[in-house]
């Protein structure tokens, strides 16, 4: 190893361990302080400490621009906790901050209790922002035209756009997202934390069922019923098409005629909106939108 490579590394190290709650570098990188030089201003530590916060400045806001719903459902204490903890265990290991969330909503599941009795919605909240995130830039494959469904059979086999997202959970969170841009748009100030009253009028009676997707390189939110959604479950899991409309309808109380009208219905509507795709197609991805840092 060369000292230039040694000081890098002892550096990065240093730099990326997380700062104290009051935005100071921590003691502990003796070795890394010992590397630096003084000048006639700053001390080793301080010159080291300039970088240190300058790099988690930028993790922090990233995170907050990335998940603003998640902000304002748990409001800005709560929200502080969270994406401090969060960073420190699952740190930044990739060459894109688009990448920084990708843990979150695992990371959260194990960790609870840092949401307090706003868990669930906030869940929800973070899912469909990272799905957001997710759906703004993934690959996208040239979509199956609607003469091709009339060639396939219960053998045949589709595959879903990478960058379809889709979810259940029990609060209308595509609702407060939307009422949340609107209320940020071009002010570039944090969102205000969302009243209980609002949280419990968000609450649904039964389970919604969320496609998160993309056209025109714009993210679209789509609520499903439950047999839309089992059957895109089943499509994303390569079952064939026989096999994934018995898994759509297994306990649907849809009555046989109306199984056959949704069918033709939900078909009619995943190849609209470009969202099947043929095995074959998979292999000529059409360019993915581009995405900075938000």
């Amino acid at each position: 190893m060369t000292a230039l490579l040694d000081f890098q590394r002892r550096m990065a190290e240093a730099v990326m361990r997380p700062l104290s709650m009051r935005d100071n570098m921590q003691r502990g990188a003796s070795e890394a302080v010992a590397m630096v030089r003084p000048n006639s201003r700053l001390s080793s530590f301080e010159r080291l400490e300039i970088y240190a916060r300058s790099y988690w400045s930028r993790l922090l806001d990233a995170f907050s621009e990335d998940f603003p719903g998640l902000r304002a459902v748990l409001g800005a204490e709560r929200f502080e906790r969270l994406r401090r903890r969060y960073l420190s265990e699952c740190p930044s290991e990739r060459y894109t901050m688009r990448d920084l969330g990708c843990k979150l909503v695992d990371w959260m599941e194990r960790n609870p209790a840092l949401c307090g009795e706003r868990f669930e919605i906030a869940l929800a909240m973070a899912r469909l922002e990272w799905a957001e995130i997710e759906a703004f830039d993934a690959a996208e494959w040239p979509p199956i035209g609607v003469e091709e469904i009339a060639s396939l059979t219960a053998e045949s086999t589709l595959r879903l756009q990478p960058y379809l997202r889709c979810f259940q959970c029990n609060y209308e969170v595509d609702r407060l997202s939307l009422e949340l841009r609107g209320t940020m748009r071009g002010d570039g100030k944090a969102p205000r934390q969302i009243s209980a009253a609002r949280i419990a009028a968000a609450k649904s009676a039964a389970p919604l069922y969320l496609a998160v997707h993309r056209s025109e390189l714009v993210v679209h939110y789509k609520r499903l019923d439950e047999e839309m959604y089992q059957l895109l479950a089943a499509l994303q899991a390569e079952r064939p098409i026989g096999e994934a409309l018995e898994a759509a309808y297994a306990h649907s109380t849809l009555a046989p005629e109306e199984i056959a009208r949704h069918t033709k219905q939900s078909f009619a509507l995943f190849t609209a909106l470009g969202w099947l795709v043929t095995e074959g197609r998979c292999e000529a991805p059409a360019p993915a939108s581009k995405k900075g840092n938000r």
